[in-house]
């Protein structure tokens, strides 16, 4: 059996390595292999359109409509989203936003509340 960190996020010890980098299946928790355990995740930065630096938690207004893909629904202008959080990818932001539910969105969309 090899031997793999437990996760620094949640503890847990079901933790396996994909790449360079290793995984918590129970939290979802990525860090790299050679880095230390917070320091890969502490290194990204989000900003929104205006520059704002954007954290977990913040709340975020929506500056364009944006239409909802695979429906004829539209997020308007000056749409309030709560509770954000950030997470890899092209669609830095998961929300749920009232009315259509859980979304992705850019944090070039969007400006601090």
């Amino acid at each position: 059996m090899t031997n793999l960190p437990n996760c620094p996020k949640c503890g847990s010890e079901f933790t396996y390595s994909d790449g360079d980098q290793y995984i918590c299946p129970e939290c979802a928790h990525e860090w790299a292999i050679s880095g230390h355990a917070e320091g890969a995740g502490d290194e990204r930065v989000i900003k929104d359109a205006h520059g704002n630096v954007l954290q977990d938690g913040d709340s975020v207004t929506v500056i364009k409509d944006l239409k909802v893909k695979g429906s004829s629904l539209v997020v308007k202008v000056g749409t309030k989203v709560k509770n954000i959080r950030l997470v890899d990818g092209d669609h830095d932001i998961d929300c749920k936003i009232d009315g259509i539910g859980a979304m992705k969105l850019k944090s070039e969309f969007v400006k601090k509340a």
